[in-house]
């Protein structure tokens, strides 16, 4: 019998790693502090190992108690059992960035995938950055081209891992331009909720769907329910789009918002003003 769903710790990719560390402190704690196990993912990125490495070293020096690499390369070992038994042991599972495509192409519909959401429904903290974080919504953000004004053909949908549904997230958001393909998104289907991760800038959605915003950056998100008109369905591709009533959300740390009622929360304590610190490339197309 399932019991409540775990956290997840969605991250816009770039998260700090030499700081406070902010983020990667809050996805340890969520998976048991110092009683944590913790499973990296690292199939997305081109370097697997150099990655999964690093990300073995950051969650070990927050004395995280044991932590390990999901040895999945290809859809031969995601067919394996070994990984099974890794997943069900994890009490966070964490999926760095590189290329969602890549991600998606070999662990969808394998045993692998089919645990991570089985353990997510059991309660297990699933952390994404980057390409990670596109990869766990049902309907994922594939690939697309910069700018603010939203254009028919400049994103391309492609399904997701499904650890959350009716949503859309894109990552690297303020950094590399963002905006109009989210905007595009959410037009090819207003039932959709948009949500852009900024750098170093993570939501953490409960089991209850209230998001919380942590980091130094901010989130947009990105509303069409009350749309009345889009133009999106008789334009030319590449044709920059005509919306009507698209709603806008802008949250920076500490802010919540509520995707059921697809409501804004103000904080409940006050917010002390977030450090500066510097940003690290990341992965993610």
């Amino acid at each position: 019998m399932e019991g409540e769903r775990g956290p997840l710790l969605l991250i816009g990719g770039a998260e700090d790693k030499v700081g406070s560390r902010t983020i990667l402190s809050r996805f340890a704690q969520l998976a048991g502090g110092n009683q944590a196990r913790i499973t990296v993912v690292a199939t997305a990125s081109s370097f697997q190992q150099l990655v999964g490495q690093r990300y073995m070293a950051l969650f070990t020096a927050l004395d995280v108690a044991h932590v390990d690499m999901l040895p999945v390369h290809d859809r031969v070992h995601a067919q394996r059992t070994e990984p099974l038994h890794q997943l069900d042991e994890a009490s966070g599972i964490f999926i760095t960035g590189g290329d969602q495509l890549k991600l998606t192409a070999v662990l969808g519909g394998t045993p692998v995938a089919q645990r991570i959401r089985r353990r997510h429904l059991a309660g297990c903290v699933i952390g994404g950055t980057s390409a990670g974080a596109s990869a766990a919504a049902e309907h994922m953000m594939a690939y697309g081209a910069s700018g603010i004004p939203p254009r028919k053909s400049m994103m391309q949908f492609a399904p997701g891992l499904g650890l959350i549904s009716g949503v859309v997230i894109d990552q690297h958001f303020g950094a590399r331009g963002r905006a109009g393909r989210l905007m595009t998104a959410v037009a090819h289907n207003p039932d959709l909720l948009g949500v852009g991760l900024d750098e170093d800038t993570a939501i953490e959605i409960n089991s209850q769907g209230l998001l919380t915003v942590l980091g130094r950056g901010s989130v947009m998100i990105v509303d069409g329910t009350d749309m009345t008109y889009t133009d999106i369905h008789r334009v030319p591709e590449n044709t920059p789009l005509t919306i009507f009533g698209m709603r806008l959300h802008v949250l920076s740390s500490g802010y919540h918002y509520n995707i059921s009622s697809r409501t804004p929360w103000l904080p409940t304590i006050p917010l002390p003003i977030p450090p500066e610190t510097e940003g690290i490339e990341g992965e993610g197309i």
